[in-house]
């Protein structure tokens, strides 16, 4: 049986459940072969530490949620896609950059980390190379030397991660 999902934007708090019942009876008269359910979804994203000119890559957020906040590069997980491959791909679109992925800092499952709803992030330290340019999401990108990293607010929980990929700091 394949799974394909039908990604439903709700208010929180709002009673999906008349909701449900409607779609399975409109859908149920064209194509009763389908059998509708309905489940709440995690969203799995990837965040990446990039080591580039001594120092990280932080980009400027283009879009809601924290619209014009620095954050980490990073973004979700596409069907058939590896979180490796996410990686690298997100790197290219958001800062222009090839990455060389290190290693796995670690993974971030708070359900409150991301305002949008529960979002598990796996993220990775990587080595940057080429010309850094923003893209896709970035309204800016920009490298912030390592030691003066900790004095700048970021989204999300950018800070732990970054804390995390390089606790010596």
């Amino acid at each position: 049986m394949d799974r394909y999902v039908l990604l439903v934007k709700a208010p929180k708090g709002l009673d999906m459940e008349s909701i449900r019942e409607e779609l399975k009876a409109f859908l149920g008269e064209k194509h009763p072969e389908l059998t509708i359910g309905l489940h709440r979804c995690i969203g799995l994203t990837i965040d990446l530490v990039i080591l580039y000119r001594e120092g990280i890559v932080l980009v400027k957020r283009k879009n809601e949620p924290f619209k014009d906040h620095l954050a980490l590069p990073g973004g979700f997980v596409e069907y058939g896609e590896t979180v490796e491959e996410a990686a690298v791909r997100e790197a290219k679109e958001e800062t222009g950059l090839d990455v060389k992925l290190l290693r796995l800092v670690g993974i971030y499952s708070d359900p409150n980390r991301d305002p949008r709803g529960h979002t598990v992030t796996v993220a990775f330290l990587a080595f940057g190379r080429g010309e850094l340019k923003a893209g896709d999401d970035a309204k800016e990108v920009m490298v912030v030397p390592i030691d003066g990293v900790k004095e700048v607010p970021l989204a999300f929980d950018h800070a732990r991660i970054i804390e995390d990929a390089l606790p010596l700091r």
